[in-house]
C-alpha cells in the first residue's frame, strides 16, 4: 500500500463557523477507507475539497507527494479524483447516455463514436444497470435507478480516487452487492476509495478501514473490525448511544379491526392484486427488491396513481376515487411522506416554517401559511418532539441538514394528526443519532393508535422496527415474515424468490 492523498492541517470555514478544524488524513491506493460522522461532522466539507469544489483556508492537500491547490473540479479530475455527492448531479432533462459521457469533455451520446458508447454501456451495466437504457431521460428513471447512473456515471471517468457519498443510500441489498463488488474489484486494481454511508452493516461489508469526524475535527482512525458498533457510533456522537432500536411495541390482536386495507389492488404492470390490511398500533413493512411494486403501492394508497383497480377501505368502508386531498383530508387522515425529500418532499427555496406549514395549507383561512390554526400548534410541538435543530423557522429549509429536512417532512405531514402514516425510505442518507429519534418516534406514534405502513431498502429497519414485513416480487405479496421468521436471510431469499414460500400473503 502507499499514500495517494495527504491532508495535514487542514481547516475550512463559512462566514466564521468552522467546518474543518485541523484535520491531518492519508488515503492509500488500493483500500476502502470509510468516513463516518453525524450531519454537520465535517464529511461532506471534506468530500468537496478534495473533489475541488471549494477551497480550504489552511493546510496542505499532497497528491502523489505534491502539494495541489484545487481552482475547480476538474483540477482534481486531471489527477483522477472523482466524487460521487448524496445530491445527485444528474441532468434530468439529458438521457441516460448523455450524462455518462457529459465529463469525456463535454460531447453528447449524439456526438461520439461506436466504441464510447459500448464504454458507457459497459460502465453502467456494470454496477447493475443493464434493465436501463441508454436513450431514456433521467427524469423518467425512479430514484434508485438515478442513483445507479450516478454511480456509473463516475466509474465511468476511472478514478485513480473514488469518492463515495452515500452511493447506495436508495437501493435494495441486492443491487447494493453488486456495487459493493464493482468497488472491491476497483480497490484490488489499486484505486483508492473513500466512502460514506450512515448504514453500519455497509461499513463492516465493505471497509478496509475507518476514519470518524466529530464537530469538523477527525478524531481518530482505526482497521476496520477492531472497534464494535457501539464504539463507533460512540465515537461520532461524543457519547454512549444507549440503543439505535427502541424496543418494539406490542403487536395488536388479528382481531382487531384494520384502519387501512386494500383487496386485489393493481396497477398495471407495477401493482399485480396486493391484498394488506394495517392495525391501528402496527408497523407493517414492504420489503423486496427495488421496484417490485412497493412503492407504487404508497402511491396507490395515498390516491397518486389513476386508473387502480380494486378496493382501499378505512374502517371497513370503501374509499371511492381516492385522490391525494381526499388521502389527507379530515375523517380519511392519511400521509405520504415520499422517497425523496428533495424533490418530493419539500420546497428547497421556502422557508422552513412554510415548509411545516403546506400540508395544512388547505385547512387554513384563505389559505394564508401565516395564519394561526391547530395544525400551527401541532407544528410547534412536533418541532420539540422531533428536536429539529435550526437557525430560524425564516431560514430556507435547504440550509438544513438531511436529517433536520426529514424531520421538517415527518413534521408537516404529524401536524395533520393521521390516523394511517405511509412511510417511503425515511431514514435514507441520514445520521445515525437522527435516525436513533426517527426510531423512537415511530414505536411512539404505533404505541399511541397509529397505523404505519414503512418501505424500506434497508433490512435493519424492516426487522427491528415492523411487526409483519411483506416482500415483494413482481408487483405482488410474494410472502409474509413476521417473529423469528423475520431474518436477513429470509427477507434476501424471499425477495429473490429464490425458492417456493409458505406461509400467508395477505
Amino acid at each position: 500500500m502507499s499514500e495517494m492523498i495527504e491532508l495535514s492541517g487542514i481547516s475550512k470555514s463559512y462566514d466564521g463557523v468552522p467546518a474543518l478544524k485541523d484535520v491531518s488524513l492519508t488515503i492509500e491506493r488500493g483500500m476502502v477507507h470509510a468516513i463516518l460522522g453525524e450531519n454537520g461532522a465535517g464529511k461532506s466539507t471534506l468530500m468537496r475539497l478534495l473533489a475541488g469544489v471549494i477551497s480550504h483556508d489552511a493546510g496542505t492537500i499532497k497528491v502523489d507527494g505534491e502539494t495541489q491547490q484545487f481552482n475547480s473540479p476538474r483540477d482534481a479530475a486531471r489527477l483522477g479524483i472523482i466524487c460521487m455527492f448524496q445530491e445527485l448531479s444528474l441532468m434530468p432533462h439529458l438521457t441516460v447516455g448523455d450524462n455518462l459521457v457529459l465529463g469525456d469533455g463535454g460531447k453528447l451520446m449524439a456526438w461520439i463514436g461506436r466504441g464510447e458508447r459500448r464504454a458507457a454501456r459497459s460502465s453502467l451495466d456494470s454496477v447493475g444497470g443493464s434493465h436501463i437504457s441508454l436513450s431514456v431521460r433521467i427524469a423518467d428513471l425512479p430514484l434508485a435507478d438515478r442513483q445507479l447512473v450516478e454511480i456509473a456515471k463516475a466509474i465511468h471517468r476511472r478514478p485513480r480516487l473514488l469518492i463515495l457519498d452515500e452511493a447506495t443510500s436508495a437501493l435494495t441489498a441486492e443491487r447494493v452487492e453488486t456495487v459493493f463488488g464493482v468497488i472491491r474489484s476497483l480497490r484490488d486494481a489499486g484505486t483508492a476509495i473513500l466512502f460514506i454511508s450512515h448504514r453500519m452493516y455497509e461499513i463492516d461489508a465493505l471497509a478496509d478501514r475507518v476514519s470518524v469526524f466529530r464537530n469538523g475535527r477527525h478524531i481518530e482512525t482505526f482497521p476496520a473490525g477492531s472497534h464494535s458498533r457501539d464504539a463507533m457510533i460512540s465515537l461520532m456522537i461524543g457519547q454512549p448511544l444507549t440503543e439505535l432500536f427502541p424496543q418494539r411495541t406490542a403487536a395488536p390482536s388479528p382481531d382487531v379491526a384494520p384502519i387501512l386495507s386494500c383487496r386485489g389492488l393493481r396497477w398495471a404492470p407495477a401493482i399485480d392484486g396486493v391484498d394488506l390490511d394495517v392495525r391501528p398500533g402496527e408497523i407493517i413493512g414492504l420489503g423486496g427488491l427495488d421496484g417490485q411494486g412497493q412503492q407504487h403501492l404508497m402511491h396507490a394508497l395515498f390516491g397518486v396513481l389513476r386508473g387502480v383497480e380494486g378496493s382501499i377501505s378505512l374502517d371497513g368502508k370503501a374509499l371511492q376515487a381516492v385522490t391525494p386531498l381526499r388521502a389527507k383530508a379530515r375523517g380519511t387522515d392519511i400521509a405520504l411522506v415520499p422517497e425523496d425529500r428533495k424533490t418530493e418532499g419539500l420546497v428547497l427555496n421556502m422557508s422552513i416554517a412554510d415548509n411545516l406549514r403546506l400540508a395544512a395549507l388547505d385547512r387554513k383561512p384563505f389559505g394564508l401559511l401565516s395564519a394561526n390554526s391547530d395544525a400551527d400548534q401541532a407544528v410547534e410541538k412536533l418541532v420539540d418532539r422531533l428536536s429539529l435543530t435550526y437557525g430560524a423557522l425564516h431560514d430556507p429549509v435547504k440550509t438544513l441538514s438531511g436529517g433536520n429536512q426529514q424531520k421538517v417532512v415527518l413534521a408537516k405531514w404529524l401536524a395533520l394528526g393521521p390516523r394511517c402514516l405511509l412511510l417511503m425510505d425515511p431514514t435514507r442518507g441520514i445520521d445515525v443519532r437522527t435516525k436513533a429519534q426517527i426510531y423512537r418516534l415511530l414505536q411512539e406514534l404505533a404505541g399511541e393508535g397509529m397505523a404505519i405502513l414503512l418501505q424500506s431498502t434497508d433490512y435493519e429497519e424492516l426487522i427491528h422496527l415492523c411487526h409483519r414485513v411483506h416482500v415483494f416480487y413482481h408487483g405482488r405479496s410474494k410472502r409474509e415474515l413476521s417473529g423469528a421468521d423475520l431474518t436477513p436471510d429470509a427477507l434476501i431469499e424471499a425477495a429473490l424468490n429464490a425458492k417456493a414460500q409458505t406461509g400467508s400473503a395477505a
